[in-house]
């Protein structure tokens, strides 16, 4: 799976504490240009410890700013989900994106360390 740094919203972030993605994407203009062809993936890059649960939001705005932020999609995850690094979720990014996209982390619980990339891509590695 080829990454681009553009369309990165976090990579390897350390979540300790609920948080936007180090990053927004900026798709130019609002629409579903390619419904179905891209794909959001989140895997985390280093086991969680205090988390008890995290929720990940892929969010979407008219402005950079995602003061009128809107949940494109959410997963949330368990402690046991957390404990190794693996893919999380890789899903067809769905219909009804605006202009920028960003995460957005939700943590229950007093994280001490984990780290978690988000990104899309329109290829999917399935191993």
């Amino acid at each position: 799976m080829l990454l681009d740094q553009n369309a990165m919203m976090s990579d390897k972030q350390a979540v300790s504490a609920s948080a936007a993605s180090n990053h927004t994407i900026d798709l130019g203009a609002a629409g579903n240009a390619v419904p179905g062809a891209l794909f959001v993936v989140c895997r985390t890059d280093e086991a969680f410890s205090g988390v008890t649960q995290l929720k990940v939001s892929i969010q979407t705005a008219d402005s950079s700013s995602f003061s009128s932020a809107q949940e494109l999609m959410t997963a949330t995850f368990a402690q046991a989900d957390l404990q190794a690094v693996k893919n999380l979720f890789a899903l067809a990014l769905p219909n009804g994106a605006k202009r920028f996209l960003r995460a957005y982390y939700t943590v229950t619980g007093s994280g001490t360390a984990g780290k978690i990339s988000c990104f899309l891509t329109d290829a999917v590695d399935m191993k």
